[in-house]
């Protein structure tokens, strides 16, 4: 069963957010606290914030819209974890798996990356993005939980060129590749560079697979260079058509260096064998 369903909370409706679900959808209450758990309920304020309801006592207010999004599949699902690699405190690496996607979507974030951080850290912690980082594909990730530390990773993985770090990706690329050793391309009016190895071509199912080392960090930097040569990364529904792939996107960091924002000691991390 699937509700997608948009509510407004008018006056005389109850003003507590399960009280007021109760009301109003056809669910159990169990069902409903389980649903607002795992991040399928969300209000959106007068002037359109919009936010995941969590709490079964959340108060609510008259004029708000409430939004119920339920897939029972979705909810069925085991939540797959990542995997913790080292936690330095002011950041942490973890092994991001298969399946995992970066924040959910409208019908829930429990099986998400981001919801596993937040539930993992107890107390919790700030969480900052690093631009570095391709956090939709796999594989080895960096996550900053103090402004310090991301800051220094940021001038490390400078968008205009990496200063002692380096980033190493393996990609699952469409077609036969034969762009060369180096890719330069412009995204958004700057500059990226990236070297490439292209480890092998396989003609059925007409796919590469490639290794890169992003010089420059741009936003999808790696996935950009590849639709830009004609090698989409497979799985990539952003920046390549008709490009969907069961097991999602053929990405994956797999080797990962830096210094140390903590110790000031090289930190050297990878999945290689």
């Amino acid at each position: 069963m699937e509700i997608d369903a948009v509510l407004e909370v008018e006056a005389g409706d109850p003003q507590i957010a399960i009280d007021f679900l109760v009301a109003n959808v056809n669910l159990s209450k169990s069902r409903l606290k389980d649903l607002m758990n795992k991040g399928g309920v969300w209000r959106v304020s007068k002037t359109g914030e919009r936010a995941r309801i969590r709490r079964a006592m959340t108060d609510i207010l008259v004029g708000e819209q409430i939004e119920i999004f339920y897939d029972d599949a979705y909810l069925s699902l085991r939540p797959i974890g990542p995997e913790l690699i080292e936690d330095l405190g002011q950041y942490s690496i973890w092994n991001k798996p298969s399946g995992l996607s970066l924040s959910g979507s409208d019908f829930g974030d429990y099986n998400s990356f981001q919801r596993a951080l937040e539930l993992h850290f107890q107390p919790t912690r700030d969480i900052y993005w690093l631009q570095a980082f391709d956090y939709e594909a796999t594989g080895i990730m960096v996550v900053a939980h103090t402004r310090k530390a991301a800051a220094d990773l940021t001038v490390q993985f400078n968008p205009d060129g990496y200063q002692n770090a380096m980033v190493h990706y393996r990609c699952d690329v469409q077609g036969d590749y034969n762009g060369g050793e180096e890719l330069t391309t412009d995204i958004e009016g700057d500059s990226a560079h990236s070297r490439v190895n292209k480890v092998r071509f396989d003609a059925r199912p007409d796919r590469s697979v490639l290794d890169l080392w992003p010089t420059t960090g741009r936003p999808y930097q790696v996935r950009q260079q590849c639709a830009q040569a004609g090698n989409p990364v497979v799985g990539d529904e952003l920046f390549g058509r008709s490009n969907d792939d069961i097991e999602g996107l053929r990405m994956k960091i797999i080797e990962v260096s830096f210094v140390c924002p903590v110790d000031g000691k090289i930190q050297h991390v990878s999945l290689l064998k």
